[in-house]
């Protein structure tokens, strides 16, 4: 496979599939390290570039790392383990919307267990804003997780109309703003995901339908150098940081946000690498299940990856950076929401933790500066809406993964960046959450983020704080 795999698009090879297998494209040499190991100086050359400014950011990789690793992993990784962040509404049965998909991965670990038992507050509450207060509107459902919900009492003030205006009203807005093209929560073929009895780790999927959801993904959806080399030109002689320097910051913007993520999902399954799958486990065994640090060194060290593989760590932490000040910016907001999940205890709990988390976050002095971008008039908002339709049509490609935990792992990871891409490029989140309440009615402010997207936004950027966390571990393995 060329170069122009890695340059363009490849930061997607193993998106969809990263956490399946999936080889990251790129100038590898025949030589590999045994296993659980290697030389020093192999494990060395991981980390001794990964240092100093990230790209297009004032802050450093030192300074990340120490703040991640000490303030923001612990308190995050207690609040997904909650109820309300635990739980994830996804379809995972639409069809590819790009061609006939006709390989499901029938590997065991290709599957998602189905949930049992979901928090009736969670399947039905619906959050209305008014002059700063939260009211919370009940329906009434089943107790099973695919079983069909009640619409019970929503607003006896309110008419059946005006309360399918509203959601028209919402759906539109959202339509407009969204970076992704979000499931519909009420379709019967959404159903709510237990993600931790669904982990994100190597699944074993690969082959044609795997490289066909990637090619569809660097051919199709990602910007390109002004120069005309063809879409199947050479590379190699380039690198990135040359191939970067032709590119606006918008667009180069948009490609360390895609490879970072990347990273992360290959960081992801060499940590949760399947290390033994011996005869004998029956379909339900989960296998043996750790690091594999002879994976890691594959993806990244710059011997093996043309020089490519520091570059693609720091992007891992350009794309923290990102979706760290999309929390920052909506911290006003989310710290306005119940989590409301039936538990009032647990609710409290979260409150507490979310508002705890986000203050560290806004404590933060060397955010991401998202001002610099989109400035200029018609060429800026015409530029604006390519990069949504390139993001957009990326959140489809994720409906022709063959692997359903792929699947599941990709659509959230995919929504979570795009709903801190809403929350920067929207503009909806610029003005103070007083200025941007109604003072009359209750209404959908046009700001308003659904559950599923939130749910989505903490949990993408728990992926990533977890990444850089486990860099620190593959760190002190390699070199002890």
């Amino acid at each position: 496979m060329k170069w122009f795999n890695v340059t363009l698009c490849g930061v997607f090879i193993a998106f969809c599939t990263g956490t399946c297998g999936g080889q990251w494209y790129g100038t590898q040499k025949s030589s590999r390290t045994s296993k659980g190991g290697g030389s020093p100086a192999a494990g060395e050359r991981c980390f001794c570039q990964l240092k100093g400014v990230i790209d297009d950011c004032s802050c450093s990789v030192e300074t990340l790392n120490s703040f991640n690793n000490l303030k923001v992993f612990p308190r995050l990784n207690s609040l997904l383990s909650q109820n309300f962040f635990r739980y994830w509404k996804v379809n995972l049965n639409k069809e590819c919307p790009f061609w006939e998909d006709d390989s499901k991965c029938a590997i065991r670990f290709c599957s998602v267990q189905p949930c049992t038992n979901v928090p009736d507050g969670i399947k039905g509450s619906v959050v209305y804003l008014e002059k700063n207060k939260i009211e919370k509107q009940k329906h009434y459902n089943s107790n099973d997780c695919g079983g069909e919900n009640d619409l019970g009492y929503l607003n006896t003030t309110l008419s059946k109309e005006s309360i399918d205006g509203f959601e028209r009203w919402a759906a539109h807005d959202s339509a407009i703003d969204s970076f992704c093209e979000l499931d519909d929560e009420s379709s019967t073929d959404s159903d709510y995901v237990d993600l931790l009895l669904n982990p994100e780790r190597y699944t074993g999927y690969a082959g044609p339908s795997a490289h066909r959801v990637w090619r569809s993904i660097y051919q199709e959806n990602c910007f390109k150098p002004s120069t005309d080399l063809g879409p199947y030109a050479d590379f190699s002689s380039i690198g990135a940081n040359d191939f970067l320097k032709d590119m606006c910051l918008e667009k180069r913007t948009f490609y360390r946000a895609v490879s970072g993520l990347h990273s992360s999902i290959n960081i992801h399954l060499c940590a949760q690498y399947l290390l033994s799958d011996k005869d004998g486990f029956t379909d339900s065994s989960e296998g043996i299940w750790g690091p594999n640090i002879e994976e890691f060194q594959r993806r990244f060290d710059p011997e093996l990856t043309g020089g490519e593989g520091p570059l693609r760590l720091k992007n891992l932490y350009f794309v923290y950076l990102l979706e760290m000040k999309a929390l920052a910016k909506a911290a006003p907001y989310l710290e306005s929401l119940e989590f409301y999940t039936g538990n009032e205890e647990e609710d409290s709990d979260v409150r507490k933790a979310v508002r705890d988390l986000l203050n560290v976050i806004e404590g933060f002095p060397n955010h991401f500066d998202e001002g610099a971008m989109f400035t200029g008039g018609f060429q800026a908002a015409k530029l604006k809406e390519e990069f949504k339709q390139h993001f957009r049509n990326i959140s489809r490609i994720m409906d022709c993964v063959g692997c359903d935990k792929c699947r599941l792992w990709g659509k959230l990871q995919i929504t979570g960046l795009g709903t801190a891409l809403k929350i920067l490029f929207s503009g909806n989140f610029d003005q103070p959450l007083d200025q941007q309440l109604s003072l009359s009615t209750v209404r959908l402010t046009k700001f308003q983020l659904s559950r599923g997207e939130i749910v989505s936004l903490f949990n993408a950027f728990g992926r990533l704080s977890r990444s850089i966390m486990e860099l620190e571990r593959f760190q002190e393995e390699i070199l002890r």
